[in-house]
């Protein structure tokens, strides 16, 4: 008789929420912990193709800190689809105008390339301040 390998399943996990406070911490470092996370790599239910992680709320994300010269160096593009539509931004500006986007844009790199990556991606929620109004979830707060 064979034994089979078990494959978790979205509803098989029990989804919680976590609340990490970005204030001081590494943008790299940061993402890298949000994307292990909503993958649920963290739990031994882990299975690549399915929904296994957290729902997570970063708060203070105006204070997060970039090495090096990054602020100056750094720039972040996008294009419009016209020609000569390529914009682009530095880091300093973008966590001047919308700090949120700083660590979204971080993590999204950082997670899978299709339909899973854009669930997962859903999962994220970021304030630049220290609030958020997801009190009715009852987060619990995750040291980082």
């Amino acid at each position: 008789m064979k034994k089979h390998t078990y494959s978790a399943k979205s509803v098989d996990n029990k989804q919680e929420w976590f609340v990490i406070n970005a204030e001081g911490q590494i943008l790299g470092r940061l993402a890298t912990t949000i994307a292990a996370r909503l993958r649920g790599k963290h739990t031994p239910l882990f299975t690549p193709h399915s929904d296994t992680g957290d729902n997570l709320i970063i708060i203070n994300a105006n204070k997060v800190v970039l090495t090096g010269n990054k602020l100056e160096q750094k720039l972040y593009y996008r294009y419009s689809g016209y020609m000569g539509g390529l914009k682009s931004i530095s880091a300093r500006k973008l966590i001047e105008k919308r700090p949120e986007d700083l660590i979204k844009l971080a993590v999204k790199g950082m997670l899978p390339k299709n339909k899973l990556g854009r669930k997962l991606n859903k999962k994220l929620r970021v304030y630049a301040g220290d609030s958020h109004p997801h009190t009715a979830q009852q987060p619990k707060i995750l040291a980082v």
